[in-house]
């Protein structure tokens, strides 16, 4: 039930509160009508069905004044599927009901209601309670709603936190590559190469754990850095255009020992360990190591290789295979493939090199959404060039890849 008055009521742009009365009793609905009017918008509703209706069509009502024996639906059960919504669960509900046995109390509390007041009512009490459960609903709307402005406002900022740090690791990456020649978007197809081999060895129990989503995304930030060792090289060794010399070389190799310490040293100046930065000291530092053992700077074999540095070790040398360097021409991806697996078990480990096979046509789709200049088919370089390139790429294979030229 609800009166051309109180209908008027409910549209007042005067921010009153919206109190629903649920009640069988039309007497009961005129008294509470008659005193709450000047001080709330109020609807009404003779039975529970009505009430459920106004209570999830707008506006929504504040509060409810609910009676719990009516026909039909009783007010225990209207109750109910108040709080079962998500929508409404957050209305006070007030009882007024002639069933104050203890029993009743007990029940209208358990199922989520604020108050219970006995039937005949006291208006002064009625007021009172209305007024105390809207302030209280009137602070927890507060709080929740300022919980949710700290929540999002924390999201912000850590994803704020989250782009400045992604930023600067590439800014670091990209100055190291910045004084080699040739390099291009390696530190993007790296990086997506990286995240495609970690993707699909989590898909084998052995690794799942290993790689879960996190773990992938802190190598993957980690990735860039592989080469950030390089900073320390000099130029005439870093930038040289015919083949060093064995000593350059030695010199050249120095870049992973360099890479880890820097990436240390930070961590060292913020004073606390840093997640990602365990895998970009890895990654730095052991990239070139080999299954074998015959990598360096450490000589490790087998898993003693960090995982991270595993995945890294495949995804820097296809790019080194397929890329344009000044002692040679790309080799295509299929050239890069083979001898990727025919480094399997000596280079590489076996197990991602086998995952590596699964997903090469990821492989060549990066390389070619992210193609340097000049680069977008490997194909068409010429058969001269071609043996040049292999004969260079088996010079990558077996002294590691730094995109400069290996030594003869």
């Amino acid at each position: 039930m609800e009166s051309p008055a109180q209908t008027d009521s409910m549209l007042l742009p005067d921010g009153k509160p919206t109190i629903l009365i649920v009640d069988d009793s039309a007497g009961i609905i005129a008294l509470l009508q008659s005193v709450l009017s000047p001080q709330y918008k109020v609807m009404a509703a003779l039975d529970a069905e009505v009430g459920l209706r106004l209570v999830n069509s707008p506006p929504v009502p504040d509060l409810i004044l609910l009676d719990v024996v009516m026909p039909g639906i009783d007010g225990f059960e209207m109750c109910r599927r108040i709080k079962q919504s998500a929508h409404t669960h957050d209305i006070p509900v007030i009882f007024l009901t002639s069933r104050s046995s203890p029993e009743d109390e007990e029940r209208g509390f358990d199922i989520g209601a604020v108050d219970y007041i006995a039937k005949p009512i006291s208006i002064p009490l009625v007021l009172a309670r209305i007024r105390n459960h809207l302030k209280l609903k009137a602070v927890a709307t507060f709080l929740r709603d300022k919980n949710a402005f700290l929540e999002a406002e924390v999201q912000r900022r850590t994803r704020d936190l989250q782009a400045i740090q992604d930023v600067t690791i590439m800014v670091l990456a990209s100055l190291a590559e910045t004084r080699d020649v040739d390099t291009g978007n390696h530190i993007r197809r790296t990086q997506l190469y990286v995240k495609a081999l970690a993707q699909k060895l989590a898909t084998q129990p052995r690794f799942a754990d290993l790689l879960d989503e996190h773990t992938i995304e802190l190598i993957c930030k980690s990735a860039p850095l592989h080469d950030i060792g390089k900073v320390g090289i000099p130029d005439a060794v870093l930038r040289k255009q015919t083949q060093l010399r064995p000593d350059e070389f030695e010199v050249m190799k120095t870049h992973t020992r360099l890479g880890r310490d820097a990436i240390e040293h930070a961590e060292l100046k913020l004073g606390h360990e840093v997640p990602f930065l365990r895998y970009a000291k890895e990654i730095a530092f052991c990239h070139q190591e080999k299954w074998d053992g015959s990598g360096y700077p450490q000589g490790l074999k087998g898993e003693e290789i960090p995982l991270c540095a595993r995945l890294m070790a495949v995804a820097d040398v296809y790019d080194a295979l397929i890329s344009h360097r000044v002692y040679k021409e790309p080799l295509s991806h299929d050239e890069a493939v083979r001898l990727i697996v025919e480094g399997r078990d000596s280079h590489f480990d076996p197990t991602i090199v086998d995952a590596f096979v699964l997903i090469a046509d990821s492989f060549r789709a990066i390389s070619r959404a992210y193609a340097d200049d000049g680069e977008r088919d490997s194909a068409n370089a010429l058969s001269e060039a071609r043996l040049v390139s292999r004969r260079a790429a088996r010079h990558t294979l077996a002294n590691g890849t730094h995109d400069t030229n290996p030594p003869p």
